[in-house]
């Protein structure tokens, strides 16, 4: 597919499309003969999980670091899954955090309903 596709299809502006290329984060990209990029499936799931990891807050700059050991091949293989394990655990953290700052938003959001019940009420 080509790039407006691709874009539509990921969610991702062709400008990121065209700076994940120039950073190293897209590779693998097909190119036509007249020099105009095509996308595939594997294109696809790749942005996808890139996607993901930004939406869970990992940084670009690891997220960089993971293509690069992927790239290098299976003898990264541990570090890539360190790389993963240290982020689901800052991730696993921050949902606490999360959770924490939602109960005690919902606690406040309790006082208020009490306090209107109870002007409904005199």
């Amino acid at each position: 597919m080509n790039m407006r596709e691709f874009s539509k299809c990921v969610s991702v502006s062709p400008h990121t499309i065209r700076y994940y290329e120039k950073i190293g984060l897209l590779r693998d990209v097909q190119r036509l003969p007249n020099g105009h990029r095509y996308f595939s499936d594997k294109n696809i799931q790749w942005i996808g999980f890139v996607q993901r990891l930004k939406d869970t807050g990992m940084p670009l700059d690891q997220i960089h670091q993971y293509a690069e050991l992927i790239a290098q091949g299976d003898s990264t293989l541990l570090a890539r899954q360190k790389l993963l394990e240290m982020h689901a655990q800052t991730l696993k953290e921050n949902l606490a955090k999360q959770q924490h700052h939602l109960n005690k938003l919902n606690e406040k959001i309790a006082c208020y309903q009490s306090a209107i019940d109870c002007k409904r009420d005199s």
